[in-house]
């Protein structure tokens, strides 16, 4: 017989820590871009290496978990966290990159305070995963973190109308405010993805606590 398909659980969890870990350094160096503390070349070249990591993490996932009989959670909710997480990956990286190309600096002072909710957002979703293996045992620890990602983002949905208002009303270059509303779109679109990945998470607590 020539099947392929391994009768076993793989290290889910384990590729989600990976992939959670190099989104979170991801977006602390999208931070010390808008900080103005590195040149933004030189950070998206490091954010371009760690959203290849990324890809290739959840990839690999993907792959084992269509020859994977026995996995620890349910085959969609991997499926579907696997490609959230890569999502959110591409758009840190796609700020980055309009950062460069677009040459938008300085940030401003909110534009800023978004990114560290990115940044923010991100941490707690490391930490979720560092302990999604033992969800019976971490269960309200998790569910607080889903939480918090969640208040995250409605607190960077209402900074972000308010930066874009703010833009519109005190700028003057069209092009720069096209510049900057695009930037802040991707912020404000990374937290959502965020969001999403909690919300998914909050799913399977609920459903193996």
């Amino acid at each position: 017989m020539g099947f392929n398909i391994k009768p076993k659980e793989e290290k889910f969890f384990d590729y989600f820590i990976e992939a959670s870990e190099l989104i979170k350094d991801s977006a602390d160096i999208l931070c010390t871009a808008m900080a103005g503390d590195k040149e933004v070349e030189i950070c998206m070249q490091k954010i371009d290496e760690l959203e290849q990591k990324v890809d290739n993490v959840t990839d690999t996932a993907i792959s084992k978990l269509n020859k994977t009989f026995i996995t620890p959670l349910d085959r969609e909710d991997i499926y579907a966290i696997a490609h959230k997480l890569d999502d959110v990956a591409d758009s840190i990286q796609s700020a980055i990159e309009k950062m460069h190309l677009y040459n938008a600096t300085p940030a401003s002072e909110g534009t800023k305070e978004l990114t560290g909710y990115v940044f923010k957002a991100t941490k707690q979703l490391e930490k979720v995963f560092a302990q999604l293996s033992s969800i019976k045992k971490h269960r309200l620890k998790l569910q607080a973190r889903c939480s918090r990602i969640v208040a995250l983002e409605d607190k960077g949905d209402r900074l972000y109308r308010e930066e874009v208002a703010k833009l519109f009303r005190e700028c003057k270059d069209p092009i720069e405010i096209i510049k900057w509303k695009e930037i802040l779109s991707d912020l404000e679109q990374t937290l959502d993805l965020c969001e999403d990945v909690a919300n998914l998470l909050k799913g399977v607590v609920l459903k193996y606590a």
